[in-house]
């Protein structure tokens, strides 16, 4: 997968590029369907307005979040990209920096394992898997992230809940 990777303050000066470049390979060793070398996406890492500001527009939320995915293709024609092609825009996904800065110090992870674990729930919301109203897809999506984050030896954010 290719990303175009940009950093806006408030973020500090870390290699997010190289972090979110490792855990799309680590998501994709988990959710196959993501290993096309077709697919494109881009990562924005921003500040709370600015999400808080897509998250308005875009889905009709008045609030900050720690993570956006705005999925560009659905889940059938994912699965269904064919090995060869031109690229194919897989989607965006957005990191709030001051949430996400926030919920790491919560849970006494670093902001790079969190920020990592998030851009590992974003991949898989843009391949189409989701964790809202459904417990048994929640579970599937936190085991594939839990997998994915295994691969780069960060632990279970999620503790004994899966």
């Amino acid at each position: 997968m290719d990303l175009d990777t940009e950093i806006e303050p408030p973020w500090p000066s870390d290699d997010w590029s190289a972090l979110a470049e490792r855990a799309a390979l680590a998501v994709s060793g988990v959710a196959p369907e993501l290993a096309s070398p077709r697919l494109t996406a881009s990562l924005l890492f921003t500040s709370d307005a600015e999400v808080h500001a897509l998250n308005r527009e875009w889905r009709g939320r008045d609030k900050p979040t720690n993570v956006l995915s705005f999925p560009m293709l659905g889940r059938d024609d994912l699965l269904a990209l064919a090995a060869n092609g031109p690229p194919e825009l897989l989607g965006d996904i957005a990191l709030a920096h001051e949430t996400c800065a926030r919920e790491a110090v919560e849970k006494g992870v670093s902001l790079a394992d969190h920020a990592t674990h998030l851009i590992v729930h974003g991949f898989l919301h843009l391949a189409g898997h989701d964790h809202v109203g459904c417990d048994t897809q929640a579970e599937a999506m936190e085991r594939l992230e839990i997998a994915a984050l295994e691969k780069l030896a960060i632990p279970d954010p999620y503790g004994d809940r899966v």
